[in-house]
């Protein structure tokens, strides 16, 4: 029981978890943390080792040659599980940072990016011309990065109002941009301040992408339950287009040597069903009175 009861403390809120990761990963990586926990392994020393097995599977993928393209696989599908595991230990153990939630955020990109360019170099289906594998390629890159920005957004902000805390991207928008103008003006951790300005652009695009304004009015409070409510569904529905579905598709189209598929997916599929659910979440929000804008 208390195995159970500390598995979902490992756990965000039910509504952000994508089927995969409850299915598959969650439970894997509570093992692995089940594992370490008494170590002195911290959640952000599992952070790099899952970058560094996301871009080993890459370069699998680079190599393109039976067998170390299932090795690939394998990396790709360890990667997430660490990846998961990280933030599992950061809950249980209540030892998360600043930092480590902005190193969390990029673990995906890193991952993706480093996956992407080896199924360029080394997984071109036989036959396909350049330029329409290249097409190809560089919309689905595209949709991949569009989704997951727009998923980011809405869960963060999901998890942050329903837990009484501001709007994610405000919280850390301000934080951050003192932090890295206190750098600035030391001239202390140049690698940090870079890293911190290059994710204040990611939060500056993301607010673009989900055209939040500020309101010509301050908003009434919104009640975290009235907001978990209206949300719940469509939240659960925005998971679709998470990491974890969209490895399990790319592995499986890799082993299968169906990347055509794959493309056709993400570009036509899951594009189709993110204006949906944008069309539906602007109008959830303005039902809320624009209560959690901004």
């Amino acid at each position: 029981m208390k195995l159970f009861s500390d598995f979902k403390r490992s756990l965000k809120l039910p509504e952000v978890e994508e089927i995969f990761d409850l299915l598959i990963f969650r439970p894997l990586g509570y093992l692995l943390v089940k594992a370490i926990y008494r170590t002195r392994i911290t959640p952000n020393q599992i952070t790099f080792f899952s970058i560094l097995i996301g871009v080993a599977a890459g370069v699998c993928f680079g190599v393109g040659t039976p067998g170390v393209i299932e090795v690939g696989a394998a990396f790709y599908i360890a990667s997430i599980i660490f990846d998961c595991a990280d933030g599992q230990l950061a809950r249980l153990k209540k030892n998360g940072t600043r930092l480590g939630r902005l190193l969390d955020g990029f673990v995906d990109y890193i991952t993706e990016a480093s996956v992407f360019v080896g199924v360029a170099l080394g997984l071109r289906p036989e036959g396909w011309i350049d330029s329409r594998w290249w097409v190809l390629l560089a919309a689905a890159v595209a949709s991949t990065i569009f989704h997951a920005m727009l998923l980011d957004y809405y869960r963060n902000r999901f998890l942050n109002i329903v837990n009484g805390f501001p709007a994610y991207e405000n919280e850390d928008y301000h934080s951050f941009k003192v932090e890295r103008e206190a750098l600035r003006v030391s001239g202390k951790h140049p690698i940090r301040r870079r890293f911190i300005a290059f994710y204040l652009y990611y939060l500056e695009i993301q607010r673009r992408l989900t055209l939040r304004r500020q309101p010509a009015k301050t908003p009434r409070p919104v009640d975290p339950a009235d907001f978990r409510k209206a949300n719940g569904l469509i939240m659960r529905l925005w998971t679709i287009l998470g990491t974890s579905t969209q490895i399990v598709m790319l592995t499986l189209c890799i082993l299968f040597r169906r990347l055509d598929v794959f493309f056709w997916i993400v570009i036509v599929v899951l594009n189709i069903v993110t204006a949906v659910l944008f069309f539906i979440q602007t109008r959830i929000d303005i039902r809320l009175e624009g209560s959690v804008i901004e």
